[in-house]
């Protein structure tokens, strides 16, 4: 009988550590936005050509209108993805991201491992077990080439 041998991937920590803090960076982004870029321009614009009758819009208000609720609609997809993805650690990895990345102020690790009673040691471990769990849970994870040294 013939063994099938299936080797997973090894995972880049390095690259996978950036992707998780650069998605919870954006998640912390996404909460603060408000896309005014998006406003309605309120001055009319003077065309010598025309509107010709189609099923396009051609309205700046009815296009900056729909860019919106279509902007708003995948900020919202991307914050819940993030904390259904959070609330899926456990209490240690959660209170870790959730103080550390999630929090409106700016904390350093010293802060975090010593506001939850962790040695330096312990908060780095569970720190990293939580990021590879997320980066599985958001499907981010980046893998090793398969010409690279392992």
């Amino acid at each position: 009988m013939q063994q099938l041998s299936f080797m997973l991937p090894e995972i880049d920590r390095t690259e996978t550590k950036k992707v998780v803090e650069k998605a919870l960076e954006s998640y912390k982004v996404y909460l603060l936005m408000d896309p005014e870029e998006l406003q309605p321009k309120v001055t009319s614009s003077l065309k010598l050509v025309p509107a010709a009758p189609s099923n396009q819009f051609h309205s700046t208000t009815e296009e900056v209108a729909v860019k919106k609720i279509d902007m708003e609609r995948k900020r919202k997809e991307y914050i819940n993805r993030i904390r259904k993805a959070v609330n899926r650690l456990n209490y240690y990895e959660r209170s870790i991201v959730l103080k550390r990345y999630l929090n409106s102020d700016d904390v350093y690790d010293y802060e975090v491992y010593n506001e939850l009673g962790f040695s330096e040691r312990k908060y780095y471990r569970v720190k990293s077990r939580a990021f590879y769990k997320l980066a599985f849970i958001l499907r981010i994870e980046v893998y090793k080439e398969d010409g690279e040294n392992k």
